[in-house]
């Protein structure tokens, strides 16, 4: 997992309009919050707490991404179902999972799988890494990310 100090590489990706961007964009702030699946429980629920602060979160002057390896589709009816105001990356080819180190062995109900494990990166102008939440509590992720933006 990457961690505080470390510069991320510019990548493509691609957004729930089917557009191509590059992150990260020098001059810009980033959120990049990873999780596992749309339409799940936990996942809505960290998705709709970010969508209930975004305004301040935006004040700040991040742009916000929301990152899982979902179709493109799948994000559009995600987003259709909580009213989500901020973009979801589609990373179906798996580089931003595992250029940030978040892909990986999971295990639900004795079953081990490959998949995405839940975090929160905090990138600053220069696209370097200044905060990394990987206990990501779901029903209070926008408040947690706040608290890390103001020390």
């Amino acid at each position: 997992m990457l961690t505080v100090g470390e510069k991320l590489s510019l990548i493509k990706v691609r957004i729930q309009d089917n557009s191509e961007i590059t992150i990260p964009e020098k001059g810009k702030k980033y959120i990049l919050f990873f999780y596992p699946k749309d339409n799940t429980p936990g996942c809505t629920a960290e998705a709709c707490s970010i969508r209930d602060e975004y305004q301040a979160i935006k004040k700040l002057g991040y742009e916000l991404y929301g990152i899982s390896v979902d179709s493109i589709k799948s994000h559009l009816k995600f987003i259709d179902n909580h009213q989500l105001p901020f973009p979801l990356i589609s990373d179906e080819e798996k580089t931003l999972v595992e250029a940030f180190g978040v892909w990986g062995k999971k295990k639900f109900m004795g079953r081990e799988y490959m998949g995405t494990n839940r975090a929160t990166f905090v990138l600053d102008h220069s696209g370097t890494v200044t905060h990394v939440i990987d206990k990501v509590d779901t029903n209070n992720a926008a408040k947690q990310l706040l608290l890390h933006l103001q020390v």
